[in-house]
């Protein structure tokens, strides 16, 4: 490897995240919403037929499902497991549907990723109340947020109560970054109107929408609200990584299978939208490279040396996916290594500068006539806007104009959510 950029690496790590080498030995006592609802004995569902919307993520701090605590309770019953995309554990690859119908532990499940994507009428009229615990990964694409939003949707539109019991955002709680999503390109990878990174949790989401009328509107143009009940997280503060909760990152789909894969999807995860590069899905890493048999790793990274990455250092590589993108194909490529910082971290922005880098070195990646109308709609709706295809392969827009563009919002959303907080 070039000494220079061995250099110019260590330098990277070293101004990367000031004190992110010395971690704390210590963690917080932090507890999971469901772990709240065992020490109470399920008091608040007591004799409640329940319907559970959960699936592998949904976990006690000791590892035990949310479905088996509840299962084991005395005071409820749970008649039904609605699950999200990849299916209850997590098994169906990104974007393929799931058996509409399926039996876990005895119990009658039903997909929000087959037929429907919405709770229907039927799904919910033998319980009592509705019991949402998914782990969330704190980028608006994710599909489980739009998942919530429907569930909150049937809820109020059928008169039951919804209960969230919450989760730390991976990410952490004070990181906001990239431009809120235009309504006009609404879609389930982007459903309500937040930055791409967004720092809330799935039940401080849910208190928005509720809180700023965004559900759809019932027969009287009045938009719905959902009877909405939140269990909070015990302990966890904004400003914590996921490191500092202690937990065990229990993979919320194929793809996400470690917290730097988390951080890897909010950095590159749009960049993979257009199937222009390998994003490391089908490899030991996802989320974590980017390569591609033309790449030159080391032009892109000089481009970069002057931009600050703020917790995130590239390091040039190869590698060989196993399928997928360039599959058996041997890749030049940029690993993407983390230094957990809740704080500083920019993780849109770190995707946008790689972006407008490898725009600079490989101008030939950046040809419109090269990106599909399929692959352009979904990076569109992933990306919250159809201006930012223009700006980077249409126009071939500055590279501060881009930058402006993508910061659209951001400001404005960190007062809106201030009322809906649920923790320091």
């Amino acid at each position: 490897m070039n000494q220079r950029f061995v250099c110019l690496f260590l330098a990277v790590m070293l101004s990367a995240a000031p004190g992110a080498i010395a971690q704390q030995s210590f963690r917080y006592d932090v507890k999971n919403g469901i772990d709240v609802v065992v020490s109470q004995n399920f008091s608040m569902f007591q004799n409640q037929k329940i319907t559970l919307v959960t699936n592998q993520s949904g976990r006690m701090r000791t590892l035990a499902s949310t479905l088996d605590a509840f299962l084991a309770a005395k005071s409820c019953k749970v008649i039904s497991v609605l699950t999200p995309e990849h299916g209850y554990y997590g098994l169906a690859r990104a974007g393929d549907a799931v058996q509409d119908t399926d039996v876990i532990y005895g119990i009658n499940s039903f997909s929000l990723y087959g037929k429907t994507r919405r709770p229907t009428k039927a799904m919910l009229a033998a319980c009592d109340a509705v019991v949402f615990d998914i782990q969330d990964v704190g980028v608006r694409p994710y599909t489980y947020l739009g998942t919530l939003y429907n569930v909150m949707d049937a809820c109020a539109e059928f008169g039951k109560p919804l209960t969230i019991l919450d989760r730390p955002n991976p990410l952490g709680g004070k990181i906001m970054d990239g431009a809120v999503l235009d309504t006009t390109v609404a879609s389930f990878v982007g459903i309500i109107p937040i930055p791409y990174v967004h720092g809330c949790t799935l039940a401080e989401l849910a208190q928005l929408i509720n809180g700023e009328g965004w559900l759809p509107h019932d027969s009287t143009g009045k938009p719905r609200r959902c009877q909405l009940t939140v269990v909070k997280a015990e302990g966890w503060q904004r400003w914590m990584t996921w490191e500092d909760t202690d937990f065990q990152w229990i993979p919320t789909s194929p793809h996400v299978p470690s917290i730097d894969a988390v951080r890897g999807m909010a950095v590159i995860g749009l960049l993979g939208e257009l199937s222009l590069f390998s994003v490391g899905v089908g490899f030991t890493s996802p989320f974590q490279l980017l390569g591609s048999p033309l790449l030159n790793p080391d032009l892109v990274l000089e481009a970069l040396r002057r931009t600050p990455m703020n917790s995130l250092a590239l390091v040039p590589t190869r590698f060989r996916p196993f399928y997928n993108k360039f599959a058996n194909t041997d890749c030049n490529g940029i690993l993407l290594t983390f230094f957990p910082d809740a704080t500083r971290f920019r993780p849109f922005t770190a995707g946008l500068e790689l972006m407008l880098a490898l725009r600079a070195v490989h101008p030939e990646f950046f040809a419109p006539k090269s990106i599909t109308d399929n692959l352009r709609s979904m990076f569109t709706k992933v990306a919250g806007s159809d201006k930012l295809f223009d700006l980077l392969f249409v126009k071939k827009s500055p590279d501060e104009e881009v930058r402006k563009f993508a910061t659209k919002g951001v400001k404005e959303f960190g007062e809106l959510r201030k009322k809906y907080l649920l923790y320091d």
